[in-house]
């Protein structure tokens, strides 16, 4: 029987590191205005199995039982945002990253704003 657990935990393991590949790690990449914009995302995993048997007296019965399961977190950690050849991270973390993007945002939809009206001004 304990080959039947590995095989089981072999795929498990599998179809968990599949989930939590690189592209998972890294989003796709957007752009906003000028900037072009690559979500951050940390993954983690956790793995588990047992086995055992069992006599009950009062019965006169016996059994015994299998299982394994696995599971996975995905926690978005911030942006990488890149201007020309500038590159910062913004962490979106309660303290400073996701406060620090909102505060971005009015020069960013400011920028966004006048782009589009220098498109109307030139039709």
């Amino acid at each position: 029987m304990e080959t039947r657990i590995e095989d089981l935990l072999d795929k498990v393991s599998g179809h968990v590191k599949d989930l939590a590949s690189t592209d998972t790690v890294l989003g796709d990449e957007f752009t906003l205005g000028d900037y072009t914009v690559r979500p951050v995302i940390k993954t983690a995993t956790g793995f588990g199995s047992g086995m055992g048997t069992g006599d009950d007296p009062k019965k006169k019965a016996s059994g015994s039982g299998t299982g394994a399961g696995a599971g996975i977190a995905v926690v978005p950690v911030g942006f990488l945002v890149a201007k020309g050849d500038e590159i910062k991270f913004i962490g979106s973390d309660r303290k400073s990253g996701l406060s620090g993007l909102i505060d971005k945002m009015p020069d960013l939809v400011e920028k966004v704003a006048a782009m589009k009206n220098g498109d109307k001004e030139k039709k």
